[in-house]
């Protein structure tokens, strides 16, 4: 008998929210960590001497791991079962972890995060099957809005965390601070995920990985050079990007002939799993990439404290914690082509605020529109998710959850470079002070870097006027980035409209047909 059986149809009984507790968690600790890490990189320059450029690379090495580890997460899932993955992927990220709060130099720091990344890829997706496969097909919906609030919280609740460490404790605690959830997420791993059963015959796509692995890695390699370099025609973004585009394109063309592909590319026949990816594509793009600099606008046009910055990011997360349980119900009942439409509104609207900012924009206002913003964001990217993987067959699943994964970490990674050329080549457009040195770099140094610099306290011999002036074109260079974030929002509109707007039955089903059951769970 499985546990979802004895449930009323859309409720989700006790056992199904205990093994959602342990992907939470797991979700916990991988999401926050990214956005922890982001708010701790002005530390890292000064306790290990080094350039911005070195210490990016804890979040670059991070994000390559990913990439590198997710599409063998499907095939793993299947080979080994996803209890003892997903314990081995806990492992690894808390390991990964101490190591990261041991680390000597910005060398070993790099190393021990890209460890934490190849535990971290497997995370999402392992945990997204887990969770689709315990609940059924029916109650995808509400499932996916649990595990969105932590996906959503992160980039809120990640810069206060991570401000009030730094600022209570020491940047070892951020990395610290996974040890004992990573613990108490083993341990109820161990007694609340069921067993599995593993299937060893599915043979390994060793070619695909040999592609698609190494091609993810040297793209996102690329991309994530752009703003180092601010410009594609530098030879480590361009030819990265051109050598992974090759193997991930030669991989596309392969992938249809083995039997069990590294990724399953066939899963896109389904209508319903390639609108909802594309439209998760684009959306991820455009909000991500900008959605990363409302808090660099706090700090560097207003002069806030880590913590303060996080704390005005409140509003957005209390908006999506207010509508996401709503938004769970309603994609299990209503077709999600009828309601991410009105969210993306929601989406747009509060955007389109952040398009005003200026030096002294109203915090009443900008907070407004991140409240609107997260109201929109809870109805948005879960139901896209459960449009996604609901009528996939239940041994589809680890695949599709594998290639959702994968597309929204290529999305983020694009729309970040993406949004961080811009705002870098907007700063860079501002006027040199005559005789004034950067005192870090000793290059000429701008208008908008003393403004800048001067907001953090330092204490630079320039004319306040001159300053004003330097704030002003930093606020309206933000303000121009945003606008660029604002259209692409827009944009996702496109493929949105294609969404399914008639009730389907779940997992394939014919019309009248009792959905495909799902794997039994044995406790």
């Amino acid at each position: 008998m499985t546990d979802q059986a004895a449930a009323p149809p859309g409720k989700l009984d006790a056992a199904v929210l205990k093994i959602a507790g342990v992907v939470v968690l797991g979700a916990i600790m991988s999401i926050l960590d990214i956005t922890v890490v982001s708010v701790a990189l002005p530390t890292f320059q000064t306790e290990f001497n080094a350039t911005y450029a070195q210490v990016a690379w804890t979040m670059t090495g991070y994000t390559l791991a990913l990439a590198t580890v997710i599409p063998l997460s499907g095939w793993a899932a299947d080979r080994f079962g996803t209890k003892r993955l997903y314990m081995l992927a806990l492992l690894l990220f808390t390991a990964g972890s101490v190591l990261c709060a041991t680390a000597g130099s910005i060398e070993q720091l790099v190393a021990y995060r890209v460890l934490q990344g190849l535990g971290g890829g497997m995370l999402m997706p392992i945990g997204m099957t887990i969770m689709t496969r315990a609940a059924g097909p029916e109650r995808i919906g509400r499932l996916m809005a649990v595990l969105g609030v932590p996906m959503l919280l992160g980039p809120i609740g990640g810069p206060i965390l991570g401000g009030w460490l730094i600022e209570a404790a020491s940047w070892h605690w951020v990395f610290l601070i996974n040890l004992p959830i990573g613990i108490i997420a083993l341990v109820y791993a161990q007694f609340a995920l069921p067993k599995d059963e593993a299937h060893p015959s599915e043979s390994f796509d060793f070619v695909g990985m040999l592609m698609l692995s190494p091609g993810l890695a040297l793209f996102l390699f690329g991309v994530s050079s752009l703003p180092e370099t601010g410009t594609i025609t530098a030879t480590k973004v361009w030819v990265t990007m051109l050598i992974g585009a090759v193997l991930v394109i030669g991989f596309v063309f392969y992938s249809f002939k083995p039997k069990h592909p590294l990724l399953d590319l066939r899963l896109l026949k389904n209508r319903n799993l390639s609108v909802a990816s594309l439209s998760l594509f684009v959306f991820v793009i455009a909000f991500m990439g900008a959605g990363l600099l409302f808090p660099s606008y706090f700090l560097q046009i207003r002069g806030e404290s880590t913590l303060d910055a996080g704390l005005l990011m409140a509003p957005q997360g209390i908006g999506a914690v207010l509508t996401m349980p709503i938004a769970g119900m309603l994609a299990d009942k209503i077709p999600v082509g009828r309601t991410v439409p009105f969210a993306m509104v929601l989406i747009a609207a509060g955007f389109f605020g952040f398009t005003q900012v200026g030096t002294d924009t109203s915090y009443v206002f900008l907070c407004g529109s991140l409240f609107v913003m997260g109201l929109g964001m809870g109805g948005t990217m879960m139901p896209i998710m459960t449009s996604a993987l609901r009528t996939l067959q239940p041994v589809e699943v680890a695949r599709g959850s594998t290639l959702v994964n994968i597309l929204q970490q290529i999305g983020g990674s694009i729309g970040t470079a993406i949004m961080s050329v811009i705002l870098t080549s907007r700063l860079n457009g501002s006027a040199v002070i005559p005789g004034a040195a950067n005192p870090q770099t000793g290059e000429p140094l701008t208008e908008a870097q003393a403004a800048i610099a001067v907001n953090h306290g330092a204490q630079l011999p320039i004319p306040p006027d001159i300053l004003q002036r330097g704030l002003q074109f930093a606020a309206d260079s933000f303000a121009t980035t945003f606008w660029v974030g604002f259209a692409l929002v827009v944009a996702t509109f496109i493929p949105i409209a294609f969404l399914p707007k008639r009730r389907k039955p779940a997992t394939g089903g014919a019309p009248g047909e009792p959905a495909v059951e799902t794997p039994i769970l044995m406790h």
